[in-house]
């Protein structure tokens, strides 16, 4: 399954290029985490300060909550996700205490 997600940065030159320079190479335990939580493959792009996910999973292995679950009792996991808040912001319609949120696919083309 593919879900598409979005976010926002803080809109500061410096802080979004160190997120950026975060991402080059991430935690060796941050990948092994979403690889163990049955993430396939992860693409982050950026238009200012909005981020969108992809990301493609294996439905037998992943679980939201789950990985959810697995990331609040991994410290090395919180530590990376406190950082990267340092640089993050939700977006406008994002609820409280969440970052990630899903977005809703509008349109799709696909060749028959």
């Amino acid at each position: 399954m593919r879900y598409a997600l979005a976010l926002d940065l803080m809109d500061d030159p410096a802080l979004i290029a160190a997120y950026e320079k975060a991402h080059e190479h991430i935690w060796p335990e941050v990948r092994e985490h979403l690889l163990v939580q049955g993430v396939l493959s992860m693409e982050i792009y950026r238009l200012g300060t909005r981020l969108f996910m992809l990301m493609e999973v294996d439905d037998a292995v992943y679980n939201a909550q789950a990985m959810a679950a697995a990331a609040q009792s991994n410290p090395v996991i919180q530590q990376w996700e406190a950082l990267m808040w340092t640089y993050q912001a939700p977006t406008p319609w994002t609820p409280a205490g969440e970052k990630w949120v899903p977005m809703t696919r509008i349109f799709h083309l696909a060749k028959a």
